[in-house]
């Protein structure tokens, strides 16, 4: 019955009908006839969909943190929030879930969780690398790195970005590793970076061959890591703080200039974000300061023409708040932190300065948000020695 009536109906009459329809209608239509699944399971469809003009009112929350089970021991819980009006008061849309393979022997404040990008997120750690569709529930745990430290060296994971090579369509993976010597021999002269790239489709790691790469010193903040006009974005510090860029698709980098306002000889700490579909820079005191009430100013600042770095200016300035560290704008004016020292998510309002507790809390130093609107977006399956995608 239903297949015949679709056959009687326009195909494009179709596509429009559906394209208007919430993302659990799909995925339940999926099921009713095989015409449904070719059309929402085509490439078209998805790029249509993630392509579809949305809102802010389409905006989800996902929240990422790390609970406390026992002495040393802890899970990484990941929750999924909406709300009903144009205000903060949210609401759980699907039961929390523990997240796969990331089992930390301390806490989850290294872990890292960078996107969306075109529906798609990375959730990291030191070792698991694990690609996430939040809308579908489908998640891969990507094929660690196989290059090893040289004898000698110890590694360490100073910079992790996640986006899309628009000129090969592919998801990339990059990394910024440094290699110093290891203790008690450490020699600032045996520093080297090091550059690793995922390519997703084929679920294949490669070095970079930068032997002579000169990098500034990269500074992780967990509102940082940020994909956006086609590069990963991270702070670094030279003689100066500058924002570095890779573009995903040339794989090379750049310095941006920040607002000469910024620092850290005055002990300030930075976030990234989207606001207004323009780069933003929040500056904040370092969290390990003493705030003073009288100085010590939350600025906003949004980038008018991307790259240039004359065109930064001052959007807002905030009223000195105890905050462990920006975590994401949602709606474009509820800006939501950390609360120091307590490991509870809070709210900004930009519109109307009000501060509200979310009553969401985990480990201090372990929340992580990102906010990330539906997507039928698939995940790449990879090589046939890949690990299958699987679901929640």
């Amino acid at each position: 019955m239903a297949e015949g009536i679709l056959k009687r109906l326009f195909g494009d009459v179709v596509i429009y009908i559906l394209l208007r329809l919430p993302l659990k209608t799909l995925l339940r239509f999926k099921c009713i006839s095989k015409t449904l699944y070719a059309i929402i399971q085509s490439s078209t469809f998805i790029n249509l969909h993630l392509n579809r003009t949305t809102t802010t009112n389409d905006e989800f929350i996902l929240f990422n943190r790390s609970i406390k089970e026992a002495h040393n021991e802890f899970k990484s819980v990941m929750s999924f929030y909406a709300c009903s009006h144009n205000n903060c008061d949210i609401h759980s849309i699907s039961p929390d879930l523990d997240v796969p393979n990331m089992k930390p022997s301390i806490s989850s404040v290294s872990h890292r969780l960078i996107g969306p990008c075109h529906g798609l997120i990375v959730l990291t750690d030191t070792v698991e690398t694990i690609l996430i569709n939040p809308a579908t529930r489908n998640y891969r745990i990507l094929r660690p790195s196989p290059f090893d430290c040289p004898l000698g060296f110890c590694r360490s994971i100073v910079g992790v970005g996640f986006g899309f090579d628009s000129i090969a369509s592919d998801y990339k993976i990059v990394r910024v590793l440094e290699d110093y010597g290891d203790p008690p021999f450490y020699d600032f002269a045996l520093r080297k970076w090091k550059i690793d790239v995922h390519e997703l489709t084929i679920d294949s790691w490669r070095e970079l061959d930068y032997m002579e790469l000169q990098l500034p010193h990269i500074h992780r903040y967990p509102c940082s890591e940020m994909f956006y006009n086609g590069a990963t974005h991270w702070f670094g510090r030279t003689e100066t703080v500058v924002i570095l860029c890779f573009d995903m698709s040339t794989e090379t980098f750049r310095n941006m200039k920040m607002p000469d306002a910024c620092h850290f000889k005055d002990r300030k700490s930075y976030g990234l974000v989207v606001l207004n579909d323009s780069l933003t820079l929040i500056c904040y005191r370092h969290p390990g300061c003493i705030i003073d009430l009288t100085k010590d100013f939350m600025e906003i600042w949004t980038m008018k023409e991307y790259g240039v770095g004359e065109s930064w200016i001052k959007k807002y300035t905030i009223t000195p708040l105890s905050i462990q560290s920006p975590l994401a704008v949602w709606k474009n004016h509820f800006l939501l932190f950390e609360y120091r020292p307590t490991g509870v998510l809070f709210s900004y309002d930009l519109n109307s300065d009000d501060v509200k507790e979310l009553n969401l809390h985990g480990w201090p130093q372990s929340l992580r948000v990102t906010i990330y609107k539906e997507s039928l977006t698939l995940i790449p399956k990879g090589s046939e020695h890949s690990t299958q995608v699987q679901n929640f």
